[in-house]
């Protein structure tokens, strides 16, 4: 395990579904955990469903394993490597696991749709060195996630319209839930320059927001 002087510490990338992520993440440069990996699986019991319905929500944070991905964060710090699992949307099911290694970089992304639901908490363990939510015009995020789940097959057309329309509503506050977790909103070329003035050490952004304690639940 390596000393916390030298531990190395995460950014945390997080905005709605198909604002680019996974994209940006790999231009990064960095090693990158991906955190959708830690989606529960179908038939688990503690999985929320959408109001009115008995169909799973998987835009919801209780669809996530938020400890599993503190635990995977939290062991890539320390020791530069960690097991993860490999989750295959379309079946809703873990498929297998995989190694992901630093090899030595002080820095890694970690990106998904639920990042900024773990920045508090991985901002008291000292870990964080920035969290990033990225954001699009909300026409543009819907025509790129949809096109990207038809071209995935993640589920069938008309779920993914449906929920294209509804994320679509919803994506003004998401960003603004983010930003209330901790995240700082912004463009991709933002996000861009931030990470490669983190890797230079030319510059060290704000710290994250930790919400207290006494907050109300849906900002913690």
């Amino acid at each position: 395990m390596t000393s916390s002087s030298s531990q190395a510490r995460v950014i945390l990338l997080t905005g709605p579904s198909g604002s680019g992520k996974s994209r940006l993440a790999a231009a990064s440069d960095l090693p990158v955990l991906r955190l959708d990996d830690f989606y529960k699986e179908a038939g688990d019991p503690g999985l929320p469903t959408v109001p009115g319905s008995t169909a799973t929500d998987w835009d919801a944070p209780g669809s996530w394993d938020a400890d599993a991905a503190v635990a995977a964060v939290r062991a890539l710090c320390a020791d530069g490597s960690t097991t993860t699992p490999v989750y295959d949307i379309p079946s809703s099911t873990r498929c297998g696991t995989e190694r992901l290694d630093l090899a030595g970089s002080p820095l890694f992304v970690a990106e998904g749709i639920f990042a900024a639901e773990i920045a508090g908490r991985c901002a008291r363990l000292g870990l964080v060195a920035d969290v990033l939510c990225l954001r699009n015009r909300p026409l543009t995020t819907f025509r790129r996630r949809l096109l990207r789940d038809l071209r995935e097959g993640r589920k069938s057309w008309p779920v993914l319209v449906r929920r294209g329309w509804k994320l679509l509503r919803a994506e003004r506050g998401l960003v603004d839930r983010h930003v209330a977790l901790g995240a700082h909103p912004c463009r991709r070329d933002e996000a861009l320059a931030r990470i490669a003035a983190l890797r230079t050490g030319e510059h060290a952004p704000t710290a994250p927001v930790i919400p207290r304690p006494g907050r109300p639940a849906h900002l913690r």
